[in-house]
């Protein structure tokens, strides 16, 4: 058998492997993909020595641009939710406004929180919010919690710095700033469809409303060691809005200064997603936490809830690093983009159906981006006019496409709003099937006037 075919069949072999052990044998998908890496390096005859270099090398490089974005991101939003900064952007958002405004208030809201929170800690923290709307507008509780979940996946599938997107940003070697800007540009239009208007088409398939007295007790609120002001809207609307704020500023402006001046230095630095976030990090400390009376003990114990689910993400980004590096090591990702070059699939359209596929099969969005990008990453140097920063959107909203019931999000929302399977099936599933479908039109639209 040539070569190049067993190396491509033995790719997809892995692939197929890391399905089941995540699928079938319930293996942690860090695991999983550690597994299905190594074991493609024997099988292509590589050797042990050399695939485990190859596997911890592409772990390093995969985290040595993810993981400090994550981390602060999430020490970010620990902050936003420790301090009462984030309650207080969904209060004044929602306001007494009248019944018809709240879908369209919560997932505007939504979508600010979610922007430095992981999902499921920003869902959890608006959870009682939703049902103490719900019952104070006397609405069906998917009124309001519909919305709301719009809002905070589209921030968790489109925008850095959530693992999915800051995933691709890296493996594409794609520019922050100008992926936020995109999927701002993107999301935001999707958010409304997806967001108020199904809301109201979809009022009609809601079916028994829950019973709103059996809602979620929220956590007792940490109060400070020295009340002094709470928690201002402004500076907490500041404080979510300055990491991409800045990085568009340092975006355009290293594209209108001269390198090596200072300008260019500053824009440069604003330009960087870590500087950026650690930025934000430091106002919110102050702004946020010490104006309000916080001790230094109060803060670091928001930071350090906030990083506590991060740890399996972190090595679930790591060992998709290892894959992508495997696929490398063994030529099939220049196999890949030899052969892809030839298919009548525009490439866009490409990262978005492995991603599908592979979340629809794996129900990680996390793990569904980390596989499809090792992918599908080579097709960029094929393609010298694409940009990497509407493939790292076309992946991630591959990756958002069909949850059903093996995503833990389903699950999630099924239960917190007391919802039946089919219920679920009908609100949230379309939901985030209609984004991932939209994101792709966006996408494949933009793409007609952004080149790489």
């Amino acid at each position: 058998m040539d070569t190049d075919i067993q190396h491509l069949l033995l790719g997809a072999a892995a692939v197929v492997v890391l399905i089941l052990l995540i699928t079938k044998a319930k293996i942690h998908p860090f695991l999983a993909l550690s597994i299905s890496a190594l074991g493609l390096g024997l099988a292509a005859g590589i050797g042990p020595g050399k695939t485990v270099e190859f596997f911890q090398n592409g772990f390093g490089d995969a985290l040595k641009s993810t993981g400090p974005t994550i981390g602060l991101g999430t020490i970010l939003g620990g902050i936003l939710l420790g301090s009462g900064g984030a309650d207080r952007i969904a209060t004044v958002f929602i306001g007494a406004r009248p019944v018809k405004w709240i879908p369209t208030a919560i997932t505007a809201a939504a979508l600010l929180i979610g922007m430095p929170h992981l999902f499921d800690v920003s869902f959890v923290m608006l959870v009682p919010l939703v049902y103490a709307v719900a019952k104070r507008t006397n609405t069906h509780l998917l009124y309001v919690g519909l919305p709301m979940a719009a809002g905070l996946y589209i921030s968790h599938g489109l925008l850095p710095p959530h693992p999915s997107p800051t995933l691709a940003v890296s493996a594409y070697g794609a520019n922050t700033g100008l992926t936020i800007l995109y999927g701002l540009i993107i999301g935001i239009p999707i958010a409304i469809i997806s967001g108020p208007l199904l809301t109201k088409v979809a009022s009609r398939w809601f079916g028994p409303a829950p019973d709103l007295d059996k809602g979620p007790v929220p956590e007792t609120e940490v109060q400070p060691d020295n009340q002094r002001k709470p928690a201002s809207f402004a500076l907490a609307l500041i404080t979510v809005l300055l990491p991409p704020v800045l990085m568009l500023i340092g975006t355009v402006g290293t594209s209108h200064t001269a390198e090596g001046t200072l300008p260019y230095a500053f824009f440069e630095a604003c330009d960087s997603s870590v500087l950026s976030l650690l930025a934000a990090v430091v106002f919110a400390f102050f702004a946020l936490g010490v104006r309000s009376g916080f001790g230094l003990g109060q803060l670091q114990k928001m930071a350090g809830k906030g990083l506590g689910p991060v740890g399996g993400i972190v090595l679930i980004l790591g060992a998709g690093g290892g894959l992508k590096a495997m696929l490398t090591a063994t030529g099939i990702d220049k196999l890949i983009s030899d052969y892809a070059v030839d298919w009548s699939i525009p490439p866009l359209l490409l990262a978005w159906l492995v991603a599908a596929l592979l979340r629809i099969c794996l129900g990680s969005a996390t793990v569904a981006t980390a596989a499809a990008t090792g992918i599908v990453a080579p097709l960029l140097g094929a393609y010298p006019g694409l940009s990497p920063e509407l493939m790292v959107l076309a992946s991630a909203s591959g990756a958002v496409m069909l949850s059903h019931v093996n995503d833990s999000g389903f699950w999630l929302f099924k239960e917190y709003f007391q919802l039946s399977v089919s219920q679920t099936f009908r609100t949230w599933t379309l939901m985030l099937s209609l984004q991932s479908l939209l994101s792709l039109g966006g996408v494949l639209l933009l793409s007609t006037f952004v080149g790489g």
